[in-house]
C-alpha cells in the first residue's frame, strides 16, 4: 500500500539533479522522435520558459527556525500563502523572494489546519512584487501539463514538469512535521516531481495560472518511506482563494466550504478491538445530525454508500461532499441498525 508524506519543510539542501525540469532533454527526446515537426518541441520549450519567466518569481522560499517550505505571493501587499504545516506554530519567519539571497522578515495572518493553508505577510513588502494568477478548478483536466515551483530539499527556485495525472481526490495527511493529519477533498495528483521543500509552493498550467500548492507526495512502506516517483498532490486553487481571502480579511475562517455532520466523534471498537464505526460524542444543538434525529451513542457505519469503520473513513467521507448536500446515514443505536437523512452543514473553523 502506498502511503503518503507532507513534502513540506526540508532542512538542508542536497546535490540532487532531478529537482529542475531540463526542457532541453524534452527538446532531443522530441526531436529524435520517427515523423515528429522540428518546431512542435521548440514551440513546447518556449511555453515551458514563458511560464516559467511568468510564475516563477511569485514563488518564494520560507525558513522557520531549522526548517524551510515554500510559498506563493498571493497580492502586492505583502501577503503569502503557503502550506499550515510549513508555518507549523511558528508565528515569525523570513522569506527570500525567487532570484534574490536577501531575506525578508514576515509574520503570520492567520492559519487554518483543516485545509492546511496558512498565510503570512512581509513585514516590509518591496515594491515589484508579482502576485500569482489563480486558475479556475473546474477547468482542471487529466493529462493537463503542469509545472511544480518551489524550493525542494532547499533548491531555491526549482521546476518540475509533469502531467495532471487525476482530479478530486480525497486524501488524509500524516500526522507530523507541523500537520495534524488534516483530510483535504479534490485534490490534484500530479506526476510532477514533488519533495521536501515544495509544499506550499505552485503547481502551474500553461497558462500561466496556479491551479494548486504543492502539499503531499506518496512514499512505499516497502522501500521503508522512499518516494514513490510520481505521485503528488496539490490543494486546489478554488479552496486556495476561498480559504486565503478570508484569512486575510478575518484572520480566521468562517465558511470553509467543507461538510460537517454538526457532530463530535471518536472512533468506535468492536468487542475484539477492531475499529467498527465513528461513535457520536457530542451533538450541536441545531445541526445537521440533531436536526435528523440523531444521539450521542449513536455509532455511524455507512455514510451515503461509504462504509465508515473510524473516525479518519468519517472525516474522508464527508472531505468528498458538500454542505447543502443531503446524505443518508447509517447508524447503530441499541444494538440496531438505522438510517437518517441529513442535511450536511458547514464545518466550522478549527483555528
Amino acid at each position: 500500500m502506498t502511503a503518503l508524506a507532507l513534502a513540506g519543510c526540508s532542512s538542508s539542501a542536497s546535490s540532487s539533479s532531478s529537482t529542475a525540469a531540463s526542457s532541453s532533454g524534452t527538446t532531443k527526446q522530441a526531436s529524435s522522435a520517427p515523423g515528429a515537426q522540428p518546431g512542435a518541441a521548440n514551440q513546447l520549450q518556449d511555453a515551458y520558459q514563458k511560464v516559467i519567466g511568468d510564475v516563477l518569481p511569485s514563488v518564494v522560499q520560507i525558513t522557520t527556525g531549522e526548517s524551510l517550505g515554500s510559498g506563493i505571493v498571493y497580492d502586492d501587499k505583502g501577503d503569502i500563502v503557503t502550506n499550515a504545516h510549513v508555518v507549523g506554530s511558528a508565528t515569525a519567519f523570513t522569506v527570500t523572494l525567487a532570484n534574490t539571497t536577501k531575506a525578508l522578515d514576515a509574520t503570520l495572518v492567520g492559519s487554518y489546519p483543516d485545509d492546511d493553508l496558512a498565510v503570512i505577510k512581509l513585514s516590509s513588502p518591496p515594491g515589484g512584487l508579482k502576485p500569482a494568477t489563480f486558475g479556475d478548478s473546474s477547468k482542471v483536466q487529466l493529462g493537463q501539463i503542469t509545472l511544480a515551483m518551489g524550493s525542494p530539499l532547499g533548491l531555491s527556485s526549482s521546476v518540475t514538469q509533469g502531467i495532471v495525472s487525476a482530479t478530486g481526490r480525497t486524501v488524509s495527511e500524516p500526522r507530523g512535521g507541523g500537520s495534524p493529519g488534516a483530510t483535504i477533498g479534490n485534490m490534484v495528483q500530479t506526476s510532477a516531481a514533488i519533495n521536501p521543500g515544495n509544499s506550499g509552493g505552485a503547481l502551474v498550467n500553461l497558462d500561466s495560472q496556479v491551479i494548486g500548492i504543492n502539499t503531499l507526495a506518496a512514499t512505499e512502506p516497502q522501500t521503508n518511506g522512499a518516494a514513490a516517483p510520481g505521485i503528488g498532490f496539490a490543494i486546489p486553487a478554488s479552496t486556495i482563494t476561498n480559504i486565503t481571502d478570508q484569512l486575510i480579511k478575518q484572520g480566521k475562517v468562517t465558511n470553509s466550504g467543507r461538510a460537517a455532520l454538526g457532530i463530535t466523534a471518536r472512533t468506535s471498537f468492536n468487542q475484539q478491538f477492531q475499529p467498527a464505526g465513528a461513535v457520536i460524542v457530542a451533538v450541536s444543538q441545531g445541526g445537521p445530525a440533531a436536526s435528523a434525529g440523531l444521539q450521542p451513542g449513536d455509532v455511524i457505519t455507512k455514510i451515503g454508500d461509504t462504509p465508515v469503520d473510524s473516525l479518519n473513513a468519517l472525516t474522508t467521507a464527508l472531505a468528498s461532499l458538500t454542505p447543502g448536500s443531503k446524505v443518508t446515514v447509517t447508524y447503530v443505536r441499541d444494538g440496531n441498525s438505522r438510517t437518517a437523512d441529513v442535511t450536511l452543514g458547514t464545518l466550522e473553523s478549527s483555528s
